[in-house]
This record gives structure tokens, C-alpha cells and sequence, in this order.
């Protein structure tokens, strides 16, 4: 590690000047920045920590019916508090260990849209909105790639909404040293329509896999999952081959609509 300034704002607006400075880095709940320090692969001259921004926390119910996360609100209060959206609330608790769900953040997470993370999936499945503190951005806009989003410098997600489903599941392979997804597949059925949206699998990032969607739309059931993608484009690393993502993307995805069902 190396010496930076400290900066822990308590409301949205000091935090939004605080990142106005030069080399300044948000800080939320630390899980991918910490260790990225450590590595000396980022080094930002100023740290401004969300963590004591009361308005970014919270789960309620959204005048539309929707269920609005705050973005500082940790992946254990999801668990504990989305009850009314129970796909989600089993994905957040599914994330990495108790250490990492009391620290890590949702909207840390979908700022940093790791290609293995789960919430990625969840919000485009879900057909989410991502609030910033000067915009909304529908979950189809924001994904640009992995890593990549459509967030501006010192841009906060303050607010995250997800349209309930009439059924959803998350189906995860897990990568047993991490616990994230080696692939991870999110259902979502809607009045007018399914979202699946995969992630771990795809060098592009999480996606939407187009031709389950319309398979699924027509008849909601896993034996109408079409026959899994080709392994062009899949991540191969030394935990899977592309062919084997591709393979995965298939069963998660029928599990996920089963279990659903």
C-alpha cells in the first residue's frame, strides 16, 4: 500500500465534490478496491468512503411497486430485507462469505461490474434501473462490457430499482475458491415477457441470452431452453474452457427456470 488522504462524507453532495478532486476514488464497501491496492493496481491520491451515507442505505417498496436498494446497503441487508423479491434476496445471500455480505455493497458491485458477479445478472434480468446522483440508467444501457459501464467520472449509484417479477430464480455454478460465478444464470418472468441474463461466461460481460428469452416467453418451462450457445467468445481460463462455460450456460439456465417454476 502506499499513503492517500481519507475523506468520509456523510451526505450525496459532499461525497460528489469529494470525488471532484484530482485522483479521487469512491470507496464503497472495499471488497475489489482493497485488495487492488494492495496490488498497487489502481492509486488514487484520495479515498472518499460512501460508508456513512445514511440516504444510500435501505430497502423499501417504490411508489411504482418496484423495490428500491440503496446503493451503500450491503449484500447482507438485501439477504435479510428483499423479502419481497426473493430470487434477489437469495442471490445476495449467496455472495461470498459473511465477511464479504457484511462489507460488500450492491451498488460497489455494479459500479465495478466484475464479469463474474452476481448482481450484474440480477439487475439485467431484472430489467433494473441504476439511479446516480445525476441520472437513471436502465440496466440495458449501463453493462458496456466487462468492467466497463456507463457510469461519468465520480458518477454515484445512490439507488437501485427492480420491477418484481411474477417468478424469478438465480441459478449459480460456483467457483469454489472465490464463490463467484464460473457461470450464473438470472430467470425473470414478466407480464409482458422473460429476462435471462448470464454472467461468468461471456468475454463480453454479463448479457442477455436473446434466444432463451423468446423460447421461454412462449412457454415458460425448462424443456423449452434452447440448446446451449456456442463457446465463441466464452472466457477460457484455467478454471473452464470457453465450451464449458457454453455448456453451463445451458443447465444453470434450465435449474434457474425450474426452480422458478
Amino acid at each position: 500500500m502506499y499513503s492517500f488522504d481519507m475523506e468520509s462524507p456523510s451526505t450525496v453532495a459532499d461525497a460528489a465534490k469529494a470525488l471532484g478532486q484530482d485522483e479521487a476514488q469512491a470507496l464503497g464497501g472495499g471488497q475489489t478496491l482493497i485488495p487492488t491496492l494492495k496490488q498497487r493496481l489502481a492509486s488514487p491520491s484520495v479515498l472518499v468512503s460512501l460508508a456513512g451515507i445514511t440516504e444510500m442505505k435501505g430497502v423499501c417498496t417504490a411508489d411504482d411497486g418496484s423495490l428500491a436498494i440503496g446503493g451503500g446497503t450491503t449484500h447482507a441487508t438485501v439477504a435479510a430485507e428483499a423479502g419481497a423479491y426473493a430470487a434477489l434476496a437469495a442471490l445476495a445471500g449467496n455472495i461470498g462469505d459473511p465477511a464479504v455480505r457484511n462489507r460488500g455493497t450492491i451498488g460497489g458491485s455494479l459500479a465495478n461490474n466484475d464479469p463474474s458477479a452476481c448482481y450484474p445478472s440480477a439487475a439485467l434480468g431484472s430489467g433494473a434501473t441504476i439511479v446516480t446522483n445525476k441520472r437513471e440508467i436502465a440496466a440495458d444501457d449501463y453493462f458496456q462490457g466487462m468492467f466497463a459501464t456507463a457510469l461519468d467520472e465520480g458518477e454515484i449509484i445512490t439507488e437501485v430499482r427492480f420491477p418484481v417479477p411474477e417468478k424469478a430464480s438465480y441459478m449459480k455454478f460456483e467457483q469454489p475458491a472465490s464463490r463467484f460465478a464460473l457461470v450464473g444464470v438470472f430467470v425473470a418472468k414478466y407480464a409482458d415477457g422473460v429476462r435471462v441474463a448470464v454472467t461468468g461466461a461471456s468475454e463480453e460481460g454479463v448479457y442477455r441470452w436473446s434466444e432463451a428469452e423468446a423460447a421461454l416467453s412462449a412457454n415458460f418451462s425448462a424443456d423449452a431452453v434452447p440448446a446451449a450457445p456456442s463457446g465463441d467468445g466464452m472466457i477460457s481460463d484455467l478454471h473452464a474452457s470457453g465450451d464449458y462455460r457454453a455448456h453451463l450456460v445451458g443447465v444453470m439456465t434450465k435449474r434457474a427456470v425450474a426452480a422458478a417454476s
